[in-house]
């Protein structure tokens, strides 16, 4: 065996394979002859077991092979080895070969062959040459078949949708992206023009200026909202591009898509609730001096209607002034019940009695001409509620079904419990989380609700009544005392079809006893003669408040502030039965005021009264909703009674620990 030197990078290097010595002296020969026409090198391995170990330490271009007439099994051995290594090419040297002989060469993978009689120069280098064009064309059938293998298998396995149409639109492929998400199989596809996807919500301009834009050569782009096959929209990220020829002529369009339908909804989700949260701080911003000039407006008004022949005139003018100002308290309490920001009584308790209760009443709302029937689940299950925001949520409700019947109609509510697992949040793709609910359903039988309405019925101040019939505060406040108090609500209408609301509130574990509505009536006088500590720093409303409280036989003591009521308080010599304070004031604020008063007099009951909203009350940690607060506005007959409430009760009122802890943990 001959082992070549250090050879020159152009220099084709061969490796003969074969146990005849003389043929490895006569091609060396050959080839050296003809180096100008072919520069070579050749090397001898006497063996395909040699040959394997020369091969995998070499660097070769070539393999000559001297077959045996017979030895199929070698030579498909040496063609598997060679292709390992990147399809070699190689050259069978034979001896009289016959037809079947040279069958077996070719399908073992030879490139060519020759016989031995007919080796010389330029047999020899023209064979060679031939094998070597040969397998570089091989090399590129190859790359070019990988290269589009590739792309066939990214085009088909792609998470977009493509699809490629001819130069008139007409499709004539689609990838099963497309299929899965537009509902159309390649066949019912191919063939029909790319308009079966269009939604007509887009403006027909849109469409000449896409196939201008193409047609020229450009490329379009854009987000474009599309129809699938069962007449659902979606929305994909799209861009069309045209396809050339070799000549450069157009004659296709491929169509890259990105699904953002999902995206899109949980976007307008997020936008949605920072506007209503955005709406919902600006409500609460201006809720302390509007609550405050209300109840200025009733408290005077009050006085005033105490004082006024009955019967006069101006008797009535004043019942309208404080009707009016009735109406606007509503009114802002509809804002911070929408705003989540309404200071709640709640308790646990089971929701049938409670809408049972509320019930009773709505048919005097709703009116005669409106049948309405309560459908009671079993072992609905107890939540966490404050009944007056449940009659709330059925009042707004009811009136919404009202006006959606004005020929009159059915209005039916009903309660259910359910339980939400993960399957059921997966499909629906719903946002409620697991759990078990007690579901507060109410269905009309009205006019329905448009769909390009529907998305936009929680927001506050959007209404489709004519004007001075609402104020659109009715459905968004429902939303936002559901959200409060960590629930779910869902409508589903159709035009001329009705509509459904579902209400979803989360269960608490079952606990004896059960919640007990009372009927409180506010315009019972509530007399006393305890000594009361009125703080306040609102001076007008302070003074209304004191002068009510005097004449129902209250002793009354003024203080602008919690330092001045501090002051009042150490030099009072007698007993102080309540103070009554408001939360947020300049120097000290009433729950400052308060922990020093408890070390001060522990026997003083304290009530507080706010016009901020909830949470801003709940910030300087003194409120237990249930017993000793009053929320702006109120009418002075509602603060003489509270007031009375807070004197008899048994228990201490101040804002003890506990009281506080209890509070936050309602209020969620």
């Amino acid at each position: 065996m001959s082992t070549a030197t250090q050879l020159a990078p152009s220099l084709l290097r061969v490796l003969l394979i074969g146990s005849q010595e003389e043929d490895f002296f006569l091609i060396r020969e050959i080839l050296d002859r003809n180096r100008s026409a072919l520069p070579a090198e050749l090397d001898h391995a006497g063996s395909l077991e040699e040959a394997k170990t020369i091969l995998q330490r070499g660097d070769y271009g070539l393999v000559l092979f001297e077959h045996k007439t017979g030895d199929a099994a070698a030579t498909k051995l040496l063609s598997e080895f060679l292709y390992t290594r990147g399809a070699m090419p190689f050259i069978w040297l034979t001896e009289h070969a016959d037809e079947k002989a040279v069958a077996e060469i070719v399908q073992a993978g030879a490139y060519d062959c020759m016989e031995r009689s007919q080796l010389t120069g330029a047999n020899l280098v023209r064979t060679i040459r031939c094998a070597l064009n040969l397998h570089t064309t091989q090399q590129q059938r190859q790359v070019s078949e990988q290269s589009l293998r590739k792309l066939s298998c990214a085009v088909e396995q792609s998470a977009d949708t493509i699809f490629v149409t001819n130069s008139q639109g007409i499709i004539e492929y689609v990838n099963p992206a497309f299929e899965a998400l537009t509902g159309y199989s390649r066949q019912e596809a191919t063939g029909k023009a790319q308009s079966i996807l269009k939604s007509d919500l887009q403006p027909p301009v849109l469409y000449s200026e896409l196939w201008e834009t193409i047609r020229a050569g450009g490329v379009c782009r854009g987000v474009v909202v599309n129809r699938k096959k069962n007449g659902e929209l979606y929305y994909v990220d799209e861009s069309i591009s045209p396809i050339r020829d070799a000549e450069g002529r157009i004659t296709h369009f491929v169509s890259n898509g990105r699904d953002l339908t999902e995206r899109l909804r949980l976007e307008a989700k997020l936008i949605q609730s920072q506007k209503m949260d955005a709406i919902g701080r600006l409500a609460g911003g201006i809720a302390h001096d509007f609550n405050n000039l209300l109840t200025i407006i009733t408290s005077y008004s009050e006085l005033a209607l105490d004082s006024v022949v009955p019967g006069s005139s101006t008797q009535s003018r004043m019942q309208e002034i404080l009707s009016a100002a009735r109406r606007a308290a509503d009114l802002t309490r509809q804002l911070l019940a929408f705003s989540r920001q309404q200071p709640q009584a709640l308790r646990v308790a089971e929701l049938n009695p409670v809408v049972n209760e509320i019930v009773k009443t709505l048919h005097r709302l709703i009116g005669e001409d409106i049948e309405l029937i309560f459908i009671p689940g079993d072992t609905v299950g107890r939540v966490r509620l404050d009944p007056v925001q449940i009659e709330q949520i059925l009042m707004n409700l009811a009136a919404n079904s009202r006006d959606a019947m004005p020929q009159g109609g059915r209005c039916t509510i009903e309660t259910s419990k359910v339980q939400l697992d993960e399957q059921y949040v997966d499909r629906k793709r719903a946002v409620i989380p697991t759990g078990r609910y007690a579901v507060l359903t109410m269905t009309d039988t009205g006019t329905g609700i448009p769909a390009n309405d529907l998305s936009h019925v929680f927001e506050p101040f959007y209404t489709t009544k004519p004007s001075g019939k609402g104020t659109g505060l009715g459905l968004a406040t429902v939303y936002g005392i559901v959200r409060q108090n960590h629930g779910f609500v869902w409508v589903y209408s159709e035009p001329g079809m009705g509509t459904i609301f579902k209400i979803y509130l989360p269960c608490v574990p079952d606990q004896p006893g059960a919640l007990e509505i009372s009927d409180q009536n506010t315009e019972k006088i509530f007399r006393g003669t305890e000594t009361v500590l009125l703080v306040e720093d609102e001076d007008a409303l302070r003074r209304a408040a004191a002068e009510l409280l005097s004449l129902r036989g209250y002793s009354v003591l003024q203080a602008k502030d919690g330092l001045d009521a501090l002051s009042v308080a150490k030099s009072h010599e007698s007993t102080i039965h309540v103070a009554v304070t408001d939360v947020v004031m300049p120097h000290m604020s009433g729950g400052e005021f308060a922990k020093e008063l408890e070390t001060l007099r522990p026997e003083t009951k304290v009530l507080f009264i706010s016009g901020y909203a909830g949470q801003t009350v709940l910030d300087h940690n003194v409120i237990n909703v249930e017993n000793n607060f009053l929320q702006k506005p109120f009418t002075l007959k509602q603060l003489a009674s509270k007031i009375r409430t807070v004197l008899d009760h048994s228990g201490h009122t101040a804002p003890v620990a506990a009281n506080v802890i209890a509070s936050l943990q309602q209020l969620g």
